[in-house]
């Protein structure tokens, strides 16, 4: 991803919903409650870790049990210490006592606990970006020092390939085209951070690191799963065994569950946010520009997706008068600039949510140039009496003002051809009356249709008209 465009926007759960969520993950209440046990006898290492001997008193606290009961028991006082739940009073005697922070999970606010819980994500996913340490002493040198050449790791790309992933997985979450509700086959996550954009039939190789990636990203989720961050279906173990190995049970090979399957959860989304913009990004979230003026609106919704900005646009209108609404939209409507023509598309959406009350406002631009043919049709949408009928004028140039908003929020899209096909067979001479329009994006519009129609005859005139047009400008 780059930081220099706006990721799509988000639809968060409020903050108290999600305060409650990250407390009643496994990973949080098991740390407050190692937290609440840690006393005086407690010691920890040079490295804040329970020390050996603490660990079956640890787990027995949490009640876990199984093979991974002391690692699970591990991480829990990890990120206890790294979120500043517990405190190292001593370190040369290990000694610790109770954090101050433990206080706010029960008495902080939403945005405290929100605060630890973050903490304790960036604890897991430095966790996560840590290979499997099995082995470890082999790999110490004759001066005790780790070699971590041999382990075929590095740090930096490692951390750039699990935050790669899990930004495609935000993108995937924060798409209007994919619900973020349905979870995301692992094979295609892999897939999207390994195979290049231009390929057409994977290789062989490109396959293989697919595969490699999709174990890494196995053992990742795994580790994710427990602070709350995802919903994940790991790989079905039965994929994993060896060749000749007699499956345990019939297996269906078109079933692609099998092979993984993760989402986002809220809390997750919420916390993959916050990381992207700490990063640089520009990440909005429905309901930023609910307490900004009309100009923020249009402007910062110009590039959402049609639901979005109609969530947006309904916080935003919920908060303020019908009438002075109105108004205030369209003032920040006006414009000659580029942006112009959008800022009047989402003006007009944004009225088509306002009710009858409005009528004044709508009234009071008829007769201006920007204004008057939007006015005119809400009002005759709304079923208003005496509606003064536009002028060919202004109808042209609520024509040019239309399909260059429509040209900058969807591009060459079909509605846009469609739409362009029927203007040039409703209006006989359009193009010939068109290009005098006194409208900014008038060749511009006229060069765009000249390439969205089909038919070679009616796009020459629609090139012609746009000739005219940039003569008639100067340009």
């Amino acid at each position: 991803m780059s930081d220099s465009s706006p990721l799509p926007p988000v639809r968060l759960h409020s903050e108290a919903e999600l305060a409650r969520a990250a407390l009643s993950t496994p990973l949080l209440s098991r740390a407050a409650r190692l937290a609440r046990w840690a006393g005086p006898d407690t010691r920890v290492d040079a490295g804040g870790g329970l020390v050996d001997e603490q660990l079956p008193a640890a787990v027995e606290t949490l009640g876990l049990s199984g093979d991974d009961a002391p690692a699970d028991a591990s991480e829990a006082w990890r990120v206890a210490v790294d979120t500043g739940l517990v405190e190292v009073v001593d370190e040369d005697e290990g000694t610790v006592r109770a954090g101050d922070d433990l206080a706010l999970l029960t008495g902080g606010s939403p945005q405290d606990v929100l605060a630890l819980w973050l903490a304790a994500l960036e604890t897991v996913l430095a966790d996560a970006s840590v290979p499997d340490l099995e082995g470890l002493a082999d790999l110490v040198d004759e001066d005790g020092e780790l070699d971590l050449s041999a382990l075929d790791w590095d740090p930096e790309s490692e951390a750039e390939f699990l935050d790669g992933v899990l930004g495609n997985l935000y993108l995937l979450t924060a798409g209007e085209d994919t619900p973020g509700e349905a979870p995301v086959p692992l094979p295609a996550l892999a897939a999207s951070v390994i195979v290049p954009s231009d390929m057409g039939e994977p290789t062989n190789d490109v396959l293989e690191q697919v595969s490699d990636a999709m174990m890494r990203l196995d053992d990742q989720f795994r580790m994710l799963e427990p602070v709350g961050f995802v919903e994940y279906q790991p790989v079905d173990e039965a994929l994993m065994a060896d060749a000749d190995e007699e499956p345990a049970a019939p297996v269906d090979d078109t079933d692609v569950s099998r092979y993984g399957m993760v989402r986002l959860t809220p809390l997750g989304l919420y916390g993959m946010r916050a990381r992207l913009l700490e990063a640089g990004f520009e990440a909005p979230a429905v309901g930023d520009l609910a307490d900004k003026g009309a100009d923020a609106l249009l402007d910062g919704t110009a590039a959402f997706p049609p639901a979005a900005a109609q969530a947006e646009t309904e916080q935003w209108l919920a908060r303020r008068d019908s009438l002075a609404s109105a108004r205030e939209l369209l003032a920040a409507a006006r414009g000659s600039d580029a942006g112009a023509p959008l800022r009047r598309l989402r003006c007009q959406q944004a009225l088509s949510l306002v009710g009858a009350s409005a009528e004044p406002a709508l009234r009071e631009v008829l007769d201006d140039a920007e204004l008057g043919g939007l006015a005119r049709v809400w009002l005759t949408e709304h079923g208003a009496v005496d509606v003064p009928a536009p002028s060919e004028a202004m109808v042209y140039w609520l024509t040019i003002d239309t399909v260059a908003a429509q040209l900058a929020a969807e591009g060459n899209s079909e509605e846009l051809r469609a739409l362009v096909q029927g203007l040039a067979q409703q209006h006989s001479g359009f193009f010939a009356a068109v290009w005098r329009v006194d409208h900014p994006a008038v060749a511009d519009v006229l060069e765009a249709m000249g390439r969205l129609h089909p038919d070679k005859k009616v796009a020459k005139e629609a090139r012609k008209a746009a000739f005219k047009a940039r003569s008639q400008q100067g340009g």
